[in-house]
């Protein structure tokens, strides 16, 4: 069993929270992803307050090396890369988490 949370997990915790139609949650729960898609797409960062940012980043054109043909250099293009930043309240949460519990799960 994964320890995942899953695009389905986050819409049965905000039907079984709230009184919308399960099939409203899951539309605007894609809907909210798909804006978010969208700017990060289009070079746009995304900031949400108090979870953290989504930041778009370019990675230079840089020279690679086959490992299992490590006497041939490939170039790897430049592309575009996405990091995140979490924010203040984020980052105190992860502060309380048991780490130890956690270390197994990579």
């Amino acid at each position: 069993m994964s320890n995942n949370l899953t695009k389905r997990d986050i819409v049965l915790d905000i039907y079984d929270k709230t009184d919308f139609p399960q099939k409203e949650v899951r539309e605007t729960v894609q809907l909210t992803l798909d804006a978010i898609a969208k700017a990060l797409s289009d070079g746009r960062n995304v900031e949400l307050r108090n979870f953290g940012v989504f930041e778009v980043q370019i990675r230079k054109s840089r020279i690679g090396r086959n490992p299992n043909k490590p006497e041939t250099d490939v170039v790897i293009p430049k592309r575009a890369v996405i990091k995140f930043k979490a924010g203040k309240e984020l980052k105190a949460q992860l502060k309380d988490m048991d780490v130890d519990a956690h270390e197994g799960s990579e």
